[in-house]
């Protein structure tokens, strides 16, 4: 769906998850997000099942603006140990290890892994083939940017619904190209079936 909001709050959000349930869509399993603000709380709210994964690429972005220059390499190397673990134990120890490390000098940086963990560690319990899936938000973030070169040439629009019709028609043209799917995809379905099997109804997958 597209939405034209004045803020993102969670009120915002709440509204537009009760439209798509409202739509049909009763229940969602993961829902990948970049962190905006009470976008899990309305998450929570209206589709309370759903795992939330936090993006792990904006999450880097944030994290990497407070470390210097000089330590950026050597602190990303460490990081990598955290988000790139193949278990969540190991990334657990890894985020120990990063604390004691850079805690001191980049707190900022380490407490914000630390307090949104449970969102940014959900993917760790899933295959590689769907972690590839859900630990990032760039599918989205390519789509807007499409979607911002048709509107960066105008800087005023006379009504939302004048907004509305041409995003509408540049998604119906962007949306064109949409014709593969993931070459995993038959195992990362299997596998789904597994982890959600009982949520998953007769007819669901047809």
């Amino acid at each position: 769906g597209l939405w034209v909001g004045g803020n993102e709050s969670a009120k915002y959000w709440v509204g537009v998850l009760n439209e798509i349930r409202n739509r049909g869509t009763e229940d969602i399993f993961i829902i990948s997000v970049d962190g905006l603000t009470g976008f899990a709380d309305a998450i929570s709210a209206v589709y309370p099942k759903a795992e939330v994964q936090r993006c792990i690429v904006h999450q880097i972005r944030y994290t990497t603006k407070f470390v210097s220059y000089k330590d950026i390499k050597a602190f990303m190397n460490d990081l990598k140990g955290v988000y790139q673990a193949p278990t969540l134990e190991q990334a657990e120890e890894g985020l120990d290890r990063l604390e004691e490390k850079w805690g001191s000098k980049y707190p900022s940086s380490v407490a914000s892994w630390r307090n949104n963990w449970p969102q940014l560690s959900a993917y760790f319990k899933y295959p590689y083939e769907l972690r590839r899936m859900i630990y990032t938000t760039n599918q989205i973030e390519n789509y807007n940017r499409q979607l911002r070169k048709v509107t960066k040439t105008r800087t005023i629009f006379p009504s939302d619904d004048a907004l509305l019709k041409l995003l509408y028609l540049a998604t119906m043209d962007i949306t064109e190209k949409w014709t593969g799917r993931d070459r995993d995809w038959s195992k990362i379905l299997s596998q789904l079936c597994i982890y959600f099997e009982e949520r998953i109804e007769p007819g669901d997958l047809e």
